[in-house]
């Protein structure tokens, strides 16, 4: 009998090893990740959805709504900060995440995913990281003739009441025009707005009607998002799309980067790092790139779809997002008396 005690433990041993086992997969199992979403819900949720997948996690996303563009979860956010829900915010730009920043609502995190990212497209401090980027361009009707290069355009005699904009209150219109601001200064962006008005711009609900108006032929170009043109391109419109300044002496093509931010007092900060190391690695880019938002990646070397352009192809225009966020504010009162409120 005394030789099956050793036996017995043994067994016993094993059996105890099964089920921590399996109660360490429950546990991971029971993990929780709460992620808030101003990306278009029809592209990041299959990044969510692998994300899910691959790691056991459970996914809760909120997403902006269509009426509440890019604002709607940040005020969440910010209206939740003495009682976080969220772990992790998806913003579709980085304006909203420096402002994040700067209200206290966000924490550093350093992903090593992100290490690679180029400086301009990410906070110093590590508030927010950046990843897969639309491009502010010109997209324009095949008829117009000789195409705008440049924004400036807008402002050209030739174009008098053949160019339209999407409101320039809400969305990257707003953001863009604050970058304006910060890189050309306050007395020639205020003049460009001035020309744009005397040359009779046509103003639209959203760059989404802007590139339907302008692949329609209402419209001769239009600045707009790079996932705008290269869906009518893909939908076999007339259009073609522009970088726009793109000359020795121009201002550069404005990137608008999404933004990846762990939030501050998060109630799961392990699932939230490990989201965030998703959302920042070269797998998530190339899955955006190929997407129909055709979104660029930040970094070289990532696989992309044909016709696509690299970002390293592109003169980029040179800004600090945390000056851009600030200046957005500032300008308000002007965009509103520009637009006639």
């Amino acid at each position: 009998m005394k030789k099956i005690y050793p036996l017995v433990g043994a067994a016993l041993v094993l059996l105890a090893g099964v089920w921590m086992w399996q109660r360490g997969r429950a546990v991971v199992s029971r993990q929780v990740v709460v992620v808030y979403v101003s990306e278009d819900q029809v592209f990041s949720e299959p990044i969510l959805e692998d994300f899910e997948r691959e790691t056991g996690i459970t996914v809760k996303a909120v997403y902006d709504t269509e009426e509440a563009k890019s604002t709607g979860t940040m005020n969440r956010l910010i209206a939740e900060k003495g009682n976080p829900q969220a772990d992790v915010y998806w913003a579709n730009e980085p304006i909203r995440a420096e402002v994040l920043k700067q209200k206290g609502i966000s924490a550093p995190y350093a992903s090593p995913n992100g290490e690679d990212v180029p400086a301009m497209f990410k906070d110093p401090e590590g508030y927010w990281t950046g990843f897969s980027a639309r491009a502010r361009v010109l997209v324009v009707n095949g008829r117009a003739g000789d195409p705008p290069e440049s924004i400036l355009a807008y402002t050209e005699p030739r174009w008098e009441g053949k160019a339209v904009i999407a409101n320039p209150l809400f969305g990257t219109t707003t953001a863009h025009l604050a970058a304006l601001f910060t890189v050309w200064g306050e007395e020639r962006a205020r003049g460009f707005m001035a020309a744009m008005k005397r040359n009779h711009v046509a103003i639209s609900t959203s760059n989404g009607e802007s590139a339907d108006f302008v692949a329609g032929g209402q419209y001769a170009f239009s600045l707009v998002d790079s996932d705008d043109a290269v869906n009518r391109m893909r939908q076999g419109k007339p259009v073609t799309l522009v970088y726009p300044d793109q000359g020795e002496n121009g201002v550069g093509c404005f990137i608008v980067p999404n933004a990846a931010v762990l939030i501050e007092g998060a109630p799961h900060p392990d699932a939230a790092r490990r989201l965030i190391d998703t959302l920042l690695s070269r797998e998530t880019e190339r899955k955006l790139a190929f997407a129909d938002c055709a979104q660029i990646p930040l970094r070289d070397g990532v696989r992309l779809p044909s016709g696509m352009q690299p970002l390293s192809a592109i003169e980029t225009m040179q800004v600090d997002y945390a000056d851009v966020a600030r200046k957005l504010v500032e300008i308000q009162p002007f965009l509103k008396s520009w637009m006639g409120l």
